[in-house]
């Protein structure tokens, strides 16, 4: 087996990795910024629940007899609007703790 970071040969030392603190990450010019992640994850998560609610339709009007092809489009939108409320509320906790902060 092959080690190409040289992490498994080490002798019990440390190895020494580039680790810089996040003030001196590189910030790169084509890196989106979090707003635009989030606009992106929306829209995405619109899409599923607009596919299921489609699947959902086209199965009760007989265009459509996989069952198993709605549950699945169903279920992928509920887990990733679960993911995004999941986010949301990490980003309100984090506000929280912002708000508490004493200057």
């Amino acid at each position: 087996m092959s080690d190409p970071l040289g992490l498994v040969g080490s002798g019990g030392a440390t190895p020494h990795l580039p680790i810089r603190p996040p003030s001196q990450a590189p910030k790169g010019a084509g890196a989106p910024d979090f707003k635009s992640v989030l606009i992106d994850n929306l829209q995405q998560v619109n899409e599923m629940e607009q596919d299921a609610t489609r699947a959902v339709e086209d199965l009760l009007t007989g265009k459509r007899d996989d069952l198993e092809g709605v549950i699945l489009a169903t279920e992928k939108a509920d887990s990733a609007f679960r993911m995004l409320q999941s986010m949301r509320n990490k980003v309100m906790q984090a506000y929280d703790e912002i708000k508490q902060i004493r200057v």
